[in-house]
């Protein structure tokens, strides 16, 4: 039953996905950006439809593998950037952000999808905290890589003095530049609370609060290059600068996510 609110979640995604590109192709159909945007919070329902529904069926939040954890993350993304776009409402976001979205949770449709029994080691309160967090914080991470995206486009048309249509469908860069910041601002410390539930909840499960698997160092390197970012913000670096460093920031994310989160190595080989 859960996987067909999957399905229409998915589904609901792609069609305003859709409605977001036809919308920054022509601005002028503004009836698609805003059908979009309601789009876009009835999938969320539906996702968060399955993801109720899967936690009553299993009996535990639905993280613990490979399926649930790529739809929690694209969950977690939608959410931020529909906080973010009713705060700001700036359309041309969902123009990326939804196809990002889609994209990330692709690979869902093609995994399998069967509750599998709870491993004893992860049978704990900590599993909720730790990973709603550290997910919320990928998802702010995610949401800032695409301002900064968005940033390096826009820059790019002023630069070359090439003030086509695109630069007419995307927010000043200020605008963006203080977007992606909020993001981060936001992220880092939400994406370091998980990193600490999880080491209390190692020391728990395994007497030690940090063993360097390959996992807890690959975040701790996500979590360095954020701490820089956000340090080097405070001396002034803006603009150019801050978005590549953001990009490469999410790259870290990505990986982690999809490769060292599957290499079957360390204590998070679960």
């Amino acid at each position: 039953m859960n996987l067909i609110f999957f399905q229409a979640a998915m589904g609901v995604y792609v069609l305003a996905a859709a409605g977001y590109i036809a919308y920054f192709i022509k601005p002028e159909r503004k009836t698609a950006a805003v059908a979009s945007l309601w789009a876009t919070f009835a999938g969320l329902i539906l996702h968060g439809a399955y993801f109720g529904l899967r936690w009553a069926e299993s009996g535990r939040i639905p993280v613990t593998n490979f399926f649930e954890a790529i739809n929690f993350l694209g969950m977690g993304i939608v959410l931020v950037f529909l906080v973010m776009e009713f705060r700001f409402k700036i359309p041309a976001l969902g123009s990326f952000m939804l196809p990002l979205v889609v994209l990330l949770m692709m690979p869902a449709a093609l995994l399998s999808s069967g509750i599998e029994e709870l491993k004893p080691i992860l049978k704990s309160g900590w599993l909720g905290v730790h990973t709603s967090l550290a997910v919320l914080g990928d998802a702010a991470f995610a949401f800032a890589f695409i301002v900064s995206i968005m940033y390096l486009i826009q820059e790019h048309q002023l630069k070359t003095k090439h003030l086509g249509a695109i630069f007419h469908r995307l927010p000043p860069l200020d605008v963006m530049d203080t977007l992606g910041y909020k993001a981060l601002s936001f992220g880092w410390p939400v994406f370091t609370l998980g990193m600490l539930t999880g080491s209390v909840w190692a020391e728990s499960a395994w007497g030690s609060y940090w063993s360097w698997d390959p996992k807890e160092t690959w975040s701790l390197i996500t979590w360095v290059i954020y701490l820089v970012l956000l340090h080097l913000r405070t001396i002034g670096w803006r603009g150019r600068k801050m978005a590549y460093l953001s990009i490469a920031g999410f790259v870290f994310v990505l990986v982690s996510f999809f490769v060292i989160s599957r290499l079957g190595m360390g204590k998070h080989s679960f």
